[in-house]
């Protein structure tokens, strides 16, 4: 599973969502959530599949946290899509044109009040 399919469920965003706030266990998450521990397991399996957790095991507990370089192909789509796309050749070359346009409009414009005077 990628990134993009572990984020289209509701409850493992908002697992991701607690784990930035810090590494946890199973049973802390499973008694914030109105999810039983096994279903909390499996969202964790699929988020850390999708390289988005890891776990630590600490003697007979397992810590989950985020791992925060595994939203990176997020991060770059969001970022592709904020950032406007830089003028294309074309855009330049018709801005150009329209300015000419209206610097020569201007001009004679200018001739003609000139000549009525």
């Amino acid at each position: 599973m990628d990134a993009f399919a572990a984020l289209a469920d509701p409850i493992r965003r908002a697992l991701l969502v607690r784990l930035a706030a810090g590494p946890t266990r199973v049973v802390d998450l499973a008694a914030e959530h109105e999810v039983s521990r096994p279903a909390i397991s499996k969202h964790l399996r699929l988020l850390t599949d999708a390289g988005l957790v890891e776990v630590e095991d600490r003697g007979r507990e397992r810590h989950y946290r985020l791992e925060r370089s595994g939203l990176r192909p997020v991060r770059d789509l969001v970022d592709a899509l904020a950032t406007p796309p830089p003028f294309s050749e074309h855009d330049l070359d018709a801005l150009e044109l329209e300015v000419r346009r209206a610097g020569r409009d201007r001009r004679a414009g200018r001739h003609q009040q000139e000549e009525t005077a």
